[in-house]
């Protein structure tokens, strides 16, 4: 398989190249130069297959062609340690619980699986330069891949993160690892974060002294695979007797989450429509409403993960669309919601259905809850653990929230991070005086 960049000014690029890339040399993302539908008898038997042979039929369809069948199975089966298991809220929403793993956000399957993908690469190469991982986060990528790649040969991970704008759980997680994770804290917001990484991307200087990579959603291998569960959701729905009408609620932030999901449409997966919620950060929303698009600096939101105001992603929806806004609004539907709209939600879910919602997961069932027709039933993601999200859960409800032993062993640990200001100059000086 070939990989193709959005910008289509770069040559086309093998799976390793794309994923030890990341970023294409014309600052476009990669794409696969395909998407093969998957066959009936598959959708036919997916409610009978476990979530481990679901996710490998899918990552054939991407990988095959590039790792061995054992080995590409080995990656699957590792990275689907845990179950994302689909959970009745109302009669006709369901939750897709995606924070089972080991950091307790649906990011997990995404770094888990690329940080074996890209170990493979390594150990095959004859190339034994050190690869460093770029990641820019807004709260949960930054755990997710430090965890996952946490202790890999050949790799370090610099993990920048805004200032005072992720909880302290959340920091807690990729601040206190040591070993190959560092964590640099820039004084500003997660787009400043974004911007450095692909800065870092572009300059010839940095990229001849080190060999750079993103795990951000922009790399093909982190938010591909995320597409695994979006089938094994639909599995649980069919099991559920729900094989119809099926809507999918994504609460979306840099929308690698939900171009994960669209890929599973055009593979054939029966979901009817996808809905995309936003908070106050609402830039694809606006694009659906106007058909223009006209990212901004992002604003600070209780549901941090989502304070994106020019989300990477896009690229990859508005190319799998040719470009057409009446393709994109004919499948995918947009909503926003404020600080006290989620904390609205998150009191009432919890006091008339007994389901605690962190404040992502909030905007997607609230989206359901408003959007879906009759004839419908919904599932949206609840994309992390309410504990993660302690302060403000804790203030809605009233209540003490159950810190599960995970965070509580992360809390534990002692806070290490790099402060720089959000310029390029000043990351690539640290950079380059870490080789």
């Amino acid at each position: 398989m070939r990989y193709y960049s959005t910008n289509r000014q770069a040559p086309d690029a093998s799976l390793a190249e794309a994923v030890v890339r990341g970023l294409a040399p014309d600052k476009g993302l990669y794409m696969p130069e395909r998407i093969k539908l998957l066959p009936k008898p598959f959708f036919n038997h997916i409610a009978e297959m476990p979530f481990k042979e679901i996710a490998f039929t899918v990552a054939e369809e991407f990988f095959g062609e590039d790792v061995e069948p054992d080995t590409l199975r080995k990656i699957v089966y590792d990275t689907l340690s845990f179950d994302t298991p689909l959970v009745q809220v109302t009669e006709n929403i369901y939750s897709l619980e995606l924070f089972h793993g080991p950091t307790l956000a649906f990011k997990d399957v995404g770094a888990r699986f690329m940080a074996r993908l890209l170990g493979h690469f390594i150990a095959q190469s004859n190339d034994k330069k050190e690869v460093n991982v770029l990641v820019a986060t807004s709260g949960d990528t930054g755990s997710a891949v430090a965890n996952g790649f946490l202790g890999v040969p050949g790799i370090k991970v610099y993990v920048l993160y805004p200032h005072k704008k992720v909880t302290e759980i959340q920091e807690k997680q990729f601040t206190t690892l040591g070993k190959n994770i560092t964590a640099i804290e820039v004084e500003g917001t997660f787009d400043d974060c974004q911007a450095l990484v692909k800065s870092a991307f572009m300059d010839k200087e940095l990229n001849a002294a080190m060999k750079l990579t993103s795990a951000n959603s922009i790399n093909v291998a982190r938010f591909l695979p995320q597409a695994f569960y979006y089938f094994y959701a639909y599995a649980q729905m069919v099991k559920a007797g729900n094989t119809d009408n099926v809507v999918c609620c994504v609460p979306s932030g840099n929308f690698g989450n939900i171009t994960a999901g669209l890929f599973g449409k055009k593979m054939g997966l029966p979901i009817k429509r996808f809905i995309a919620a936003n908070n106050r950060n609402d830039v694809f929303l606006e694009y659906l409403n106007t058909g223009e698009y006209r990212p901004r600096p992002s604003v600070a939101t209780i549901a941090n993960a989502m304070d994106v105001g020019d989300p990477s992603n896009f690229a990859r929806i508005l190319d799998l669309y040719k470009g057409s806004h009446e393709a994109i609004c004919a499948e995918i539907s947009g909503v926003s919601y404020n600080d006290d709209q989620i904390r609205e939600t998150i009191d009432k879910t919890y006091r008339n259905h007994g389901y605690l919602l962190d404040p992502h997961g909030a905007c997607g069932f609230r989206a359901l809850e408003e959007m879906l027709q009759p004839g419908e039933k919904g599932f949206f993601l609840e994309t992390a653990h309410p504990a993660k999200f302690l302060d403000t859960v804790e203030g809605v409800i009233g209540e003490n929230v159950e810190i599960p032993e995970k965070l509580q062993a992360f809390m534990r640990g002692e806070k290490q991070s790099v402060v720089i200001p959000p310029m390029f100059s000043r990351l690539k000086q640290f950079l380059l005086e870490r080789q």
